[in-house]
């Protein structure tokens, strides 16, 4: 018989031993409830992973054998129609992991390919067909597998609109550093290269866009437009209306899509600013007189697809353009674009804060930011705006350029206009990366073949033109006759066609900065 005063203290101790074991088999329960937990959450952070990879297996075919390339049966539609919906479920950072993973995993067997590359030199002293017939295996192998894939989703409905944004995507990657990956760039040439196929000139169609058009097509006309934004309906009406045409390039592939859009303004004399054409409503009723119409001048382009990046696109529709316009006006001569100049304002700022000596001074072959106005000039900018000579007045300057506030102050934008119009003028002829002009859009006009014509003061008086390029615009005058030459010389050997008057304003830059 146990004592009482035992049985207290042994019953405590039973009441413990059994919580802890209640305790202990509780977190047990909830340590394994949490290992599982981890398991499970380790697992589902990989699913993605998985369904990638099952996803990539399934749908990228293996590459035909070279004897069997034109006798492989395609895949099913669904695979394309499976790889797109995949595509489009992903997260962003996931998209790019799928891309990395595609082009690297399926991309081109480069061990083959070695192989075959060793077999073509030991083929040299054999007989012609033996050497060509190995450069066609050779070139074969150098197919990605991924290559058929794109080539079959092209074919399913909203297929190549699809490939258009998957290599947006591609650009959009590479260019941010977002990957670094090499694959990744092969997959960008090979995406490039099938759609410059796609999208050659021969199977793009012509569309005048009209106040007839339908609504949806017109409210993309004013979503696209990147130059000279359209404000409202009375604005695009205006923009397809009487004295203007409207013309896009459309592909049966993308129905509904406009992927380069071509403003032109038809006017007697080549306008040398934008606010007549795109600012002012008197001809919005207008009925046309072919006698008042001299001169088209094409005031903006738009690319409306990322993905048809380095896509020839632009100078065709401007060629296209030329000769609709001819056929509609035959006394028409005088061709021009009215463009902006994106990146002056930026590189002069940079040219300013390249010196902090006084004004007027510097020499040599250097350009300081002293030497890009006269000594004249330095004093006219100190007096007005009531600084010291030097750094405070370069200083000033470049507050003023940054703000755009100059452009309210007569006296100051009447000192300004010398220097601003010469240094504009070098900055489209002079400066350069690899030897074309550094300015996009001077590159492309330069391109198609047009000559820098005439750079015109107060073109562009909007707060975007003036903190862009001070304002000014520049024409580029397609003279039809001269334009497959000139392309050819600047393609070939860097020649910049250019006008008198702005070779004059070239050298006018050139004695100031004693270059």
């Amino acid at each position: 018989m146990t004592a009482l005063h035992l049985v207290r203290p042994l019953r405590g101790c039973c009441r413990v031993w059994r919580l802890q074991g209640i305790i202990g088999s509780s977190c047990k329960f909830a340590i394994s409830n949490c290992q599982t937990s981890r398991l499970w959450f380790s697992t589902s952070t990989h699913v993605p992973d998985r369904k990638m990879e099952e996803l990539l297996r399934k749908t990228v075919a293996p590459l035909p054998s070279y004897e069997t390339r034109d006798k492989s049966p395609p895949p099913p539609e669904s695979h394309s129609v499976e790889f797109m919906n995949f595509y489009r479920s992903l997260e962003t950072e996931q998209r790019t992991e799928f891309l990395e993973r595609l082009s690297q995993d399926y991309g081109v067997d480069h061990k083959g390919a070695s192989e075959l590359a060793g077999k073509l030199l030991e083929t040299q002293l054999r007989d012609v067909a033996t050497i060509l017939q190995v450069e066609d295996r050779l070139r074969y192998s150098l197919t990605p597998r991924y290559r058929q894939l794109l080539s079959h989703i092209s074919r399913v409905e909203g297929g190549v609109k699809f490939l258009v944004d998957l290599r947006a995507h591609v650009i959009e990657i590479t260019s941010s550093k977002a990957s670094d990956s090499p694959h990744l760039r092969d997959l960008n040439g090979t995406l490039k290269g099938l759609l410059s196929e796609w999208f050659s000139v021969g199977l793009l169609k012509l569309e005048r866009i009209t106040w007839q058009s339908p609504c949806d097509l017109l409210q993309k006309i004013s979503q696209y437009e990147a130059v000279h934004p359209v404000r409202n309906w009375t604005d695009i009406k205006r923009r397809v209306g009487p004295y203007r045409r409207c013309y896009a390039f459309t592909h049966a592939s993308m129905p509904g899509e406009p992927l380069v859009v071509l403003h032109v303004a038809l006017t007697e004399e080549i306008a040398n600013n934008i606010q007549s054409i795109v600012r002012e409503f008197a001809t919005l009723d207008a009925v046309e007189d072919a006698s008042k119409i001299q001169a088209a001048i094409f005031y903006s382009i738009s690319s409306t697809q990322a993905g048809l990046q380095g896509v020839e696109l632009g100078n065709y529709i401007i060629k296209r353009v030329v000769r609709e316009l001819q056929s509609e006006f035959p006394h028409i001569a005088q061709f021009s674009s009215l463009s902006p100049i994106p990146g002056f304002t930026a590189w002069l700022q940079g040219m300013l804060g390249s010196s902090r000596g006084g004004g007027g001074g510097g020499g040599g072959g250097t350009i300081s930011g002293a030497d890009l106005l006269s000594e004249q000039e330095w004093r006219e900018v100190e007096e007005t705006m009531g600084v010291s000579p030097g750094a405070p007045a370069l200083d000033a300057l470049r507050r003023l350029l940054a703000t755009g506030d100059w452009h309210r102050s007569e006296r100051l934008t009447r000192s300004l206009e010398p220097a601003l119009m010469r240094l504009c003028a070098w900055y489209l002829y002079g400066e350069k990366r690899r030897g074309y002009a550094l300015n996009p859009v001077a590159n492309f006009h330069l391109h198609n073949g047009a000559t820098m014509w005439r750079l015109n003061w107060d073109a562009d008086t909007s707060p975007r033109g003036v903190a862009n390029s001070c304002g000014i615009m520049v024409n580029y005058r397609y003279f039809l006759t001269e334009t497959a030459a000139n392309s050819a010389s600047y393609m070939q050997g860097k020649v910049v066609t250019a006008s008198d008057l702005v070779l004059a304003l070239v050298a006018q830059f050139q004695q100031n900065s004693k270059l």
